[in-house]
């Protein structure tokens, strides 16, 4: 392989990263716990979005309950979102001949 066309795919796949990362942060996963009673949504970076709560969980003693399902919901949500970047950062490798397995700065 010459040394030119090595460059080229280089900065090929940097503009591919960079439009790949921006793509990332319009990714919205949405995350559930409690049977659907809180109802999370998340940018690809985990920026929270949305926040929804069934208003049966406003009461006082269910306040310990509610925040662990804000919490799993987050998490259920940021799980999606990764495992979405993790395929989209897959077929972009795929695409421009980049051995399997190889790891990206992100």
């Amino acid at each position: 392989m010459d040394f030119l066309k090595m460059m080229k795919q280089a900065k090929q796949m940097q503009e591919n990263l960079g439009g790949l990362q921006e793509a990332f942060s319009e990714i919205e996963t949405e995350g559930t716990a409690g049977g659907g009673m809180v109802k999370i949504t998340i940018a690809g970076k985990g920026e929270i979005r949305a926040l929804k709560i069934d208003p049966s969980m406003f009461k006082e003693d269910d306040v310990e309950i509610l925040e662990d399902l804000i919490i799993a919901a987050h998490n259920e949500a940021r799980v999606k979102a990764e495992a979405l970047m993790q395929q989209k950062t897959q077929e972009l490798m795929s695409g421009m001949g980049l051995p399997e397995g190889m790891k990206l700065p992100f």
